[in-house]
């Protein structure tokens, strides 16, 4: 899962990328970069790191301009080198930059045609490289000198028509402007909005993966961007837009309002607070009609992303809620840490028990998922040490069973804790007393906007049910993805420490 973040303005936008990516660090930690471009030069700063780390005075001084993208990453396939940081530059036609959320699943096939076919070299093991380079050629087979909006669609409908797999994407076509466009069944979120220059009175526009970006730098949110649609703002700062591939089902992430999201977010019209509190609401009603007999003394959860949902279900079961374990909020998210090694050994660094909530107590803590099962198993220990009489552990999301194939992290069978068990092996592997997952039905409930008929909203709920909306996903391809998966992780290894800084016309 990544972060991406346009804007197209009438000042200089190296800070207001900056703090953009600030708000949306929580969507990748393990590397960022931010291209301008001024007077047809693109000044690019990325790295692997934290935003804080990556960024200092000089960089901000080089990236110069009125128009910027940017993006912060995790890698989805074990790769953490800095060379496939976003975002991606080259250089034909016209000088194209691109950054990208998503995962392509016909890579491999794309990658051959693009050598063969279309004469492009791929120098990454990176997806969004495959995805900029497409976007290139369709630009080019246009043979427009100076391309005029029509022409930038017809190329964005040619790579609808090559590229399968969920993307949602922001990109400069190098003086003409900033295209983004989304997935045509809008797996992963895009929004826009804009303001108004105060000096000139003409509007500015910013394109993210999250609302609340655009709520941190002041631009009032317009509408998320519709799958299949793409909008074009060019060097005037004129808006165009058009639905470039309709003819698909529109089903979006749901693990976005389980865990990815910030709560302070709006996806697709759905609040994600709003839907983690309605997950404790129908999580609650859950326990009551099969599990009425626990005898649970307090609600506690698992720091950030579960505590609208801990909250909600204490109150419905009038049962305390405690805030139970203290998090050190320097350390990153475990579940987006590159390597499953480093995620077990932060687990203790990233949270601490309070012995006066669990000495003597049986306690329900209260998590958003369980994917691995490592990370809420160790946690269930630290809550035995801390006195615990019973650990009953209760899941804001149902069993995570099969792979995600659409930019989040979870590629393998074999590491989810859920895969091919049944709830009570899942209970005795991590370690509970008594384990409680939410139903999907009511997960999509929850999902769903209140003013909206339920059942009239589809999601992608592939993590959960095994159906891939974009139909393409087989056997095969898992066996050529744990394949690559391995492949990348030595490879990451061998190069670990290599880290590079790459900089455009001089920009280190």
């Amino acid at each position: 899962m990544c972060g991406i973040v346009g804007i197209h303005a009438y000042s200089p936008v190296n800070q207001s990328l900056y703090d953009a990516l600030t708000v949306l660090q929580h969507r990748g930690q393990d590397a960022a970069g931010i291209v301008t471009e001024n007077h047809g030069k693109f000044f690019l700063r990325k790295d692997n790191g934290m935003v804080r780390d990556i960024f200092n005075l000089e960089h901000m001084t080089h990236l110069r301009g009125n128009i910027g993208i940017a993006h912060v990453r995790y890698p989805t396939a074990g790769s953490s080198s800095s060379a496939e940081s976003q975002p991606f530059y080259v250089n034909s036609p016209y000088g194209i930059v691109l950054a990208h959320n998503g995962n392509l699943t016909n890579q491999d096939e794309l990658t051959e045609e693009l050598f063969k076919s279309d004469l492009r070299h791929i120098n990454t093991n990176s997806d969004s490289e495959v995805l900029l380079n497409v976007l290139a050629h369709e630009l080019a087979q246009q043979k427009q000198l100076k391309p005029k909006p029509e022409h930038i669609f017809a190329a964005i409908e040619k790579l609808y028509s090559r590229c399968c797999g969920a993307y949602a994407v922001v990109s400069i076509i190098s003086g003409y402007g900033m295209i983004g466009f989304r997935d045509p069944n809008g797996i992963r979120p895009l929004i826009y909005g804009k303001k108004t220059n105060k000096e000139n009175g003409k509007c500015e526009y910013m394109i993210a993966s999250e609302s609340v970006a655009l709520d941190a730098l002041g631009f009032t949110t317009v509408r998320d961007i519709m799958p299949g649609e793409a909008i074009y703002i060019d060097q005037n700062g004129k808006f165009h837009s058009k639905i470039c591939d309709g003819s698909r089902q529109h089903a979006s992430c749901i693990f976005e309002h389980v865990y990815f999201a910030r709560p302070d977010s709006i996806i697709d019209g759905s609040s994600v607070y709003k839907a983690r509190v309605r997950m404790g609401e129908y999580l609650a009603q859950k326990i009551k009609r099969e599990m009425s007999n626990l005898d649970i003394d307090v609600v506690i959860p698992i720091p950030e992303s579960s505590r609208p949902c801990a909250m909600e279900l204490a109150n419905t079961l009038n049962i305390k809620f405690r805030e139970g374990f203290v998090k050190n909020r320097y350390i990153g998210r475990t579940f987006i840490m590159p390597e499953q090694e480093e995620r077990e050994k932060s687990v203790r660094q990233k949270l601490n028990p309070i012995p006066l909530e669990f000495k003597g107590k049986n306690v329900l803590l209260v998590d958003d998922s369980i994917v691995r099962g490592t990370t809420c198993k160790k946690i269930i220990e630290m809550a035995r040490e801390a006195g615990a009489k019973k650990v009953y552990f209760a899941s804001a999301a149902p069993p995570v069973r099969f792979p995600n194939v659409y930019g989040i992290d979870m590629a393998v069978n074999s590491e989810l804790v859920a895969y091919d068990k049944t709830n009570a092996e899942i209970e005795n592997e991590i370690g509970a007393d008594h384990l409680i997952y939410q139903d999907l039905n009511d997960l999509i409930k929850a999902a769903t906007p209140s003013d909206e008929k339920e059942g009239s909203r589809i999601f992608d709920c592939s993590v959960f049910d095994g159906k891939y909306i974009t139909g393409d996903i087989n056997d095969l391809y898992f066996k050529k993805l744990e394949t690559k998966r391995n492949n990348k992780s030595k490879q990451s290894n061998e190069n670990n420490g290599n880290s590079c800084s790459v900089g455009l016309y001089g920009n280190a």
